[in-house]
């Protein structure tokens, strides 16, 4: 049987690292000096210029249940065929895991540093929570779904026009087993340049 998540080095945390599934989360979250923990850790990243071209948004307790009405109410704009099990669903999104955290992409104009790099630097504190969080015990996803690209929800979540959610790292208590899935073999990825 496979050992995920296994703390003993930073070797066999990065080569066993899975990921808890958002949908088999429940309490508790990180604590408060748990969570301080995973942004310290988030921001040490990449950051071409210093720009710090992130920031961060958290919905926990009845804040995820007020930020489904908003999904709720935006979903049925959007689909107004769907019935009331389809709407349960998406009121329900933010409720799967007992904290949400937004990772915001804030690309400064510099004349140096492309919007790109910004954004990538954004991915990677992304990836650096789900480390954190992992580290710490706790159950973590990283999750995009429809939300992060509607724009109406984005000004609902206070995104200001050069703004993108990078995703949203759901995290709590695993309350199902881990599985594994199939990993590509690097060595089908990788092409040798040479000179022609």
């Amino acid at each position: 049987m496979q050992q995920f998540n296994d703390t003993s080095s930073i070797l066999s945390l990065l080569g066993t690292r899975k990921s808890a599934s958002a949908k088999a989360m429940a309490a508790p979250g990180p604590t408060p000096e748990q969570l301080a923990e995973i942004l310290r850790l988030a921001v040490r990243v990449p950051d071409h210029g210093k720009l710090a071209p992130w920031r961060f948004i958290l919905w926990e307790g009845d804040a995820r249940t007020r930020f489904g009405d908003v999904m709720k109410a935006r979903w049925k704009v959007l689909h107004p065929e769907h019935g009331e099990q389809t709407l349960g669903f998406v009121h329900g999104l933010f409720l799967r895991a007992p904290t949400v955290l937004g990772v915001v992409s804030a690309p400064q104009e510099n004349p140096k540093i492309p919007a790109w790099e910004q954004q990538l630097s954004a991915a990677a504190v992304c990836m650096n929570i789900l480390y954190a969080a992992t580290a710490l015990g706790i159950g973590c996803q990283w999750n995009t779904d429809w939300v992060v690209y509607d724009a109406e929800i984005a000004a609902a979540m206070g995104l200001g026009p050069h703004e993108k959610l990078a995703g949203l790292i759901y995290l709590g208590t695993a309350t199902g087993a881990l599985e594994e899935r199939p990993r590509p073999d690097p060595a089908t990825l990788l092409t040798r340049w040479q000179a022609s």
